[in-house]
């Protein structure tokens, strides 16, 4: 065969022919297979596309079979209605509770306590007449029914199956009816009708859009529990979180007792809010007044400490920061942190050694929050600051005072959001001294009986701060 006619040969051939690879988490396409996606990076997520080809679109019109569409204005929106959970600090999160046909998703690494609010949440709308359906691939039942022994999660609506197969989860909704889903986890489940083993892309795909289906035609709330990769983001596929109407984060310090629940996405809510636990061996316990966890109860006051208030979402949280400076004997003096960015406080220390002229380079420097406290933004450096310089000159700071601000490597006191709300929290925990930066008072109302001070550099927030200033 000549050129020429190998050349009308292939011309003749149809796009069908042709085939597709494409990428599961991004919708990249390559000509032939290989093992890493060239635009996202992920590894094992490149499979052939059965897409249609170039002669068209497959899909034809049909007639609507559930309901044709209406005016917006005919539209029910008491369908729609989020019903509370029972427990105060998940609706503030998810916005006043779960909407019928809502889907959740649940995240966060292992041990943080998702089964057991979930498990609590069950029972809870159980008790209020509603019929629940808890499924888990992860555990037996006999296992889930010594948990909810332990956390008084016991009630007869509430309905409990070891499963791991999709279809027969879905038998068990056709068979039970029930009002609200719970299925733990979305990664341990699998579909025998799908190529690959449970937790994978296609599979993790299949069980989110079937349950998806059901929850939409039922009207049914679904929450479901996903895993989390080394880095914290939810694994599987990212169209997992596309799918679903609300992304939930559970986080906690494995030694810490304090869970917080934040909102990445949601469809009826705000995704600034966040929900405070209390994790212990009795069960997960909402705390609407987190605050003490994070605050010591000494009654005398000791040099390195220093309290301040920042902010979760659109929440203050009252934390203190100690530090505690002593002469190093080692070349290289320690920079110990707990709870506090390392990198943050090497900013501070090098400040308040070059624009104030504390002496810490030969000191040993040990900083810790109270209660396993994460304090990571820079409102809480004007604090950290103080308790350094409490610290090394063995000075506390006045009794009842709270610091907030973010310190500039030229020494200045800068700006920070939100000092209303942290204001009102200090005052509320019966703070009277307050020291923010210059200007920040501008259309702040301040609390009653709280004394507020304006710094506009460090040299005067140690003057206003510390009782007896050096």
């Amino acid at each position: 065969m000549s050129q020429t006619t190998a050349r009308r040969a292939d011309a003749r051939r149809t796009p069908e022919a042709r085939t597709t690879f494409r990428c599961a988490e991004c919708g990249w396409s390559a000509p032939k297979w290989v093992g890493r996606c060239g635009e996202c990076q992920a590894w094992g997520t490149v499979a052939e596309d059965a897409g249609p080809g170039a002669g068209g679109p497959r899909t034809a019109a049909v007639a609507p079979t559930r309901a044709p569409a209406r005016p917006i204005h005919e539209i029910d929106v008491e369908a729609a209605a989020a019903r509370p959970t029972g427990v105060d600090e998940l609706d503030r999160v998810l916005g006043g509770g779960l909407v019928p046909g809502a889907v959740v998703l649940m995240a966060g690494e292992p041990g943080v306590g998702k089964s057991t609010l979930l498990l609590d949440v069950a029972a809870r709308a159980a008790r209020g007449g509603r019929r629940v359906l808890y499924v888990t691939g992860e555990e037996s039942a006999a296992q889930v029914r010594l948990r909810a022994g332990r956390i008084h999660a016991l009630d007869p609506q509430l309905l409990l199956a070891d499963e791991n197969d999709l279809g027969t989860v879905l038998g068990h909704v056709e068979a039970v009816d029930p009002q609200l889903l719970v299925l733990d986890s979305v990664q341990t489940v699998s579909s025998a009708q799908v190529d690959g083993a449970a937790g994978g892309v296609a599979q993790v795909r299949e069980v989110a859009a079937s349950l998806i289906a059901v929850a939409k035609s039922r009207g049914m709330p679904v929450v479901l529990v996903g895993h989390v990769t080394k880095d914290g983001s939810v694994a599987g596929p990212r169209t997992l979180e596309h799918l679903v109407d609300v992304v939930c984060q559970f986080e906690g310090e494995r030694h810490s007792r304090l869970r917080l629940l934040r909102a990445t996405k949601n469809r009826y809510g705000p995704t600034d809010e966040v929900g405070c636990f209390d994790l212990s061996e009795r069960g997960i316990v909402g705390l609407a007044d987190p605050s003490g966890l994070f605050t010591s109860r000494l009654t005398a006051d000791v040099p390195g400490t220093c309290l301040t208030v920042t902010l979760e979402g659109r929440r203050p949280l009252a934390a203190e920061v100690q530090a505690l400076v002593a002469p190093s004997v080692v070349p290289n003096p320690r920079r110990t942190t707990s709870g506090v960015d390392s990198s943050r406080l090497a900013m501070v220390l090098a400040v308040l050694q070059r624009r104030l002229g504390a002496r810490l380079a030969d000191q040993d420097v040990y900083v810790s929050t109270v209660g396993g406290a994460r304090v990571v933004e820079p409102a809480a450096d004007l604090a950290l600051a103080l308790a350094a310089v409490g610290g090394r000159e063995n000075q506390p700071v006045h009794t009842g005072l709270v610091a907030v601000g973010e310190v500039g490597l030229a020494g200045e006191i800068r700006p920070v959001p939100g000092v209303g709300r942290r204001l009102a929290e200090a005052a509320r925990l019966g703070c009277t001294r307050a020291v923010v930066p210059a200007g920040a008072l501008d259309d702040v109302s301040v609390p009653d009986g709280l004394h507020a001070i304006e710094v506009g550099d460090l040299a005067a927030a140690v003057r206003a701060g510390l009782a007896d200033p050096v």
